[in-house]
């Protein structure tokens, strides 16, 4: 997908446009560029500890020329770079993930539960590598901005996906759904983590079954 597909796609308002690069890397932290800045789109979150937006000039000395931001920025900034403006780059990031999603077909492990998701996913990826080329989440990748960088690693090449998907509040897996529609689910355990946002164990439980109906 190139910028302005990518723009589009969050809904949002392109307020400066060099060029249309094609975008094969999502980047949401400053120290983690793995392709030509050229290429890398970098989503500016803001968060109650940290802003994203404070990063812009260095990723831009960095080589990165294609921005999403929730606020305008100093023209300076943007002046030679592709910046798209979203009312939520959260949003905006699950958005592209979702379509990256609906690209593809193949069987999707969806991963839940308050403990072990991560070692369970390596178990199976390990176990299930000798039959297919298998894209999973890097580390512990499952948190509302982890889930869509690791659904838009999915290419061509993957014959089966495994993700994880953790919540800490209501309402969470929903999104975490929309983006994943794992074919196959798999709920480790109901534990103690996070208890303090749910009612009741119960509750819990049927916060982390919305991921597979």
């Amino acid at each position: 997908m190139n910028f302005e597909q990518l723009c589009s796609l969050t809904g949002g308002k392109i307020l400066n446009q060099i060029n249309n690069p094609e975008i094969i890397d999502l980047v949401t932290d400053s120290r983690n560029i793995s392709v030509s800045g050229e290429k890398s789109l970098f989503i500016a979150i803001q968060g109650k500890n940290h802003n994203g937006h404070q990063f812009i000039e260095e990723l831009y000395n960095k080589g990165v020329r294609s921005f999403i931001v929730e606020k305008n920025l100093d023209p300076k900034l943007t002046l030679e770079a592709n910046v798209c403006l979203v009312d939520s780059s959260i949003i905006a990031l699950q958005k592209i993930a979702g379509f990256q999603r609906s690209k593809f077909k193949i069987p999707v492990i969806g991963i839940t539960g308050s403990n072990g998701k991560t070692i369970v996913k390596e178990w199976l990826a390990q176990f299930l590598s000798k039959d297919h080329f298998i894209v999973k989440s890097p580390k512990s990748y499952n948190s509302q901005i982890g889930v869509p960088l690791s659904v838009f690693e999915l290419s061509s090449y993957d014959s089966l996906a495994i993700f994880e998907a953790g919540i800490s509040l209501p309402t969470e897996m929903e999104r975490l759904e929309q983006i994943l529609k794992p074919t196959i689910g798999l709920i480790t355990n109901i534990g103690d983590a996070h208890s303090a946002h749910f009612d009741s164990d119960q509750a819990k439980f049927l916060e982390k079954w919305k991921l597979f109906i």
